[in-house]
């Protein structure tokens, strides 16, 4: 019998191994300020160089590479940004990436770098690569710039999936939220818009604070919300009927997560619920893709890891809670309601 020895389609690897390049041309746009400075209006390569102190030559062919990705479009010599740049990758725009591409650019990049030495080690890279054991988000709030570029960068995706996982159940029996680790408030803000029944705490690091107050003090749901220093694995815990946790437990190891949540068990009243805010493993763990290489990521970045709905299930069970329920949205994240 002849053996056929055609290769198969080679287009998903050779796709794969141009996908870095073109995650760092989007990177380097934002950080060299090109969207920016686009943001006002047109530009050719010669006029926008000075802006952003680059050479004009070389330039050219990032702006070129950034018209073949769909994030600028070119009309002779004059480069502008599409519509989705202006809304996500510019510093000004309310549904602004900036923050999380900067810090992908900055700090996941590098750890990345050394995942073959985390799979084989079962721990995070930041001591090889950042020479410091943690805690991890120390780095993060060293100083007051990078602070609020980390929390911005959450705050980007917060304001897209928070309002899926508002409306993912019935919220309508509770009366008080407590979001633990909430950062900006953006979960906060979408629970309450969505549920004119609920008031809301924000609860995160005093770090957290001035930008949380600057963040619910623009919403249009102020007046409901308050934002409450504090440390959720070691301070009292607001009283509330629902806690949030939103993209918290994937930080943490299984015994951290055990702990929060027994915490959280015993703060609660009966009938008390848990919003979980995660993207959910698929029970064999062969997909999604998104919640696969966030869990990569987990591993370089955190203790932590993405599970699945009946991982959750184990350790909220195992907690004191008596009812789970999983919702997949079609955001970057999903939700999981928990009940005492």
């Amino acid at each position: 019998m002849a053996t056929d020895l055609t290769p198969p389609d080679p287009s998903l690897v050779l796709d794969y191994i141009e996908a870095f390049r073109r995650s760092k041309t989007m990177f380097a746009g934002v950080s060299l300020g090109v969207f920016d400075r686009l943001a006002d209006g047109p530009k050719t390569a010669n006029e926008l160089a000075p802006d952003i102190h680059a050479d004009a030559d070389t330039l050219e062919r990032l702006l070129n590479a950034l018209v073949g990705l769909g994030l600028l479009t070119k009309s002779g010599d004059l480069y502008a940004n599409t519509p989705a740049a202006n809304a996500y990758l510019t510093s000004a725009s309310p549904h602004r990436f900036t923050g999380y591409i900067n810090y992908s650019n900055d700090v996941i990049w590098k750890l990345w770098a050394n995942l073959e030495d985390a799979v084989r080690e079962g721990t995070h890279r930041w001591k090889q690569t950042y020479g410091t054991e943690g805690p991890i988000f120390d780095r993060f709030f060293e100083n007051e710039a990078r602070k609020r570029e980390f929390l911005m960068g959450m705050h980007g995706f917060g304001v897209l999936s928070s309002p899926h996982v508002a409306n993912a159940f019935d919220l309508s029996r509770f009366r008080l939220v407590a979001d633990l680790g909430g950062a900006t408030g953006h979960l906060t803000i979408a629970l309450c818009q969505r549920w004119p029944n609920l008031n809301g705490i924000v609860f995160d690091l005093p770090a957290a604070v001035p930008l949380a107050n600057e963040i619910v003090g623009a919403s249009p749901v102020k007046d409901r919300i308050a934002v409450v220093a504090g440390d959720f694995f070691t301070g009292d815990l607001p009283k509330a009927d629902l806690y949030a946790l939103g993209r918290i437990l994937h930080d943490w190891t299984t015994a951290k997560c055990e702990k929060l949540l027994k915490r959280i068990v015993d703060a609660l009243p009966p009938g008390g619920g848990l919003l979980i805010a995660e993207k959910l493993l698929w029970e064999d763990k062969s997909g999604p893709r998104w919640a696969q290489l966030q869990d990569l990521n987990m591993l370089t970045c955190t203790e932590g890891r993405e599970r699945t709905l009946g991982e959750y299930e184990s350790l909220l069970l195992a907690a004191g809670f008596r009812e789970v329920t999983g919702c997949r949205t079609p955001s970057p994240i999903d939700a999981v309601l928990a009940v005492k």
